[in-house]
């Protein structure tokens, strides 16, 4: 799993995908019967393509990241401010906030390599795009966080 998946995982996007389809149920001797056609069939009404109908559209759901995060900054014991700082950011996710972690995080969203040698600015950098990363894939994020 990568870690953005991990991101995603603790604020709960993609739950609703993750839910198991309902199993069909099991056809039994005992519970068939036999079925006896109305009409014939005739050899162009079995030839006939059947029309698909079309698939209705998926409504992506809201992930209220914002509510998420500050229930959990109240919740902790720390003074933590995820908003500017991506080292509280995934602490408060309790996900590993080394610089290591930060660095496999950063090389996996694509960070620019000459952000990646000064940990401030690729702080930064991630900080800025692990929100429009959650915003694009759902999540409620102020604009005043994706500047």
């Amino acid at each position: 799993m990568s870690f953005f998946s991990k991101i995603l995982n603790k604020l709960g996007f993609g739950k609703d995908e993750e839910a198991a389809p309902a199993a069909a149920p099991t056809v039994t001797a005992a519970t068939t019967t036999p079925v006896t056609p109305a009409a014939p069939v005739t050899p162009a009404a079995a030839l006939a393509p059947a029309t698909p109908e079309p698939a209705a559209p998926q409504a992506v759901a809201v992930v209220d990241v914002v509510a998420q995060l500050e229930a959990k900054a109240q919740a902790n014991p720390q003074k933590l401010n995820w908003r500017t700082s991506i080292v509280d950011l995934l602490k408060l996710l309790e996900l590993d906030s080394s610089l290591g972690a930060r660095k496999e995080l950063a090389t996996e969203l694509g960070c620019p390599a000459d952000k990646m040698g000064d940990s401030a600015q690729m702080n930064m950098w991630l900080h800025k795009t692990v929100l429009q990363k959650l915003a694009d894939n759902g999540g409620n994020i102020p604009a005043d966080l994706l500047d």
